[in-house]
């Protein structure tokens, strides 16, 4: 399984923003759409092998997490206002702490923040921090359960990064030129499908 965990630090948790302002009132949604859709969406098919968390935290709702689970996710399609609607009716749903609900299959939605994510996380893989300093992806050896770490349009904040950094995880850098993060999920991905092709 290939585990993606992706902060929107502004993403309003609450679900009160409108589907045509996902790069304002909603607070930078659009970023984790296209996240989803990279992490998710192939030429005629969805991937199966793939978990998304999008830790919500902004709004006063916050924090929430939006898990999407690639093996039973159904109504997914590759354009981002699809995809925001999807999250913004499970941001709607009530959930209490400690409970996590799902509004549509393989979409859902929790209480959980940054730490609760990649303390639950912790039993299912290895953490694997997208950092541009880090070692080269070609050159990196994959675990067999990765659980990739990323911020949306702003790094990790020291609190994120000082719990992420307490699971040891590796450093890894998809190339010399600083990209958005669904484009790096994307080449995170390609760089896994040829290795499994060999």
């Amino acid at each position: 399984m290939r585990y993606f965990v992706i902060t929107g630090h502004k993403a309003v948790a609450d679900g009160s923003w409108k589907l045509d302002d996902l790069g304002g009132g909603a607070g930078r949604m659009d970023i984790l759409c296209r996240c989803i859709n990279s992490a998710f969406v192939l030429s005629h098919n969805l991937r199966e092998d793939c978990e998304i968390y999008l830790v919500l935290e902004g709004g006063e709702d916050a924090p929430k997490t939006v898990r999407v689970e690639g093996r039973t996710v159904r109504y997914l399609n590759p354009d981002e206002r699809s995809t925001a609607s999807l999250i913004r009716n499970a941001c709607l749903k009530k959930v209490i702490k400690g409970q996590e609900v799902s509004p549509s299959p393989g979409i859902f939605i929790s209480r959980r923040g940054f730490d609760e994510v990649i303390d639950c996380l912790s039993e299912k893989g290895e953490f694997v921090y997208l950092k541009e300093d880090g070692t080269d992806v070609r050159e990196f050896q994959f675990p067999e359960n990765p659980i990739f770490v990323l911020g949306d349009n702003s790094d990790l904040t020291e609190e994120e990064e000082k719990a992420l950094l307490a699971h040891s995880p590796a450093k890894i850098s998809v190339g010399p030129v600083s990209l958005h993060a669904d484009h790096c999920i994307i080449l995170v991905q390609n760089e896994m499908d040829r290795r499994c092709a060999q």
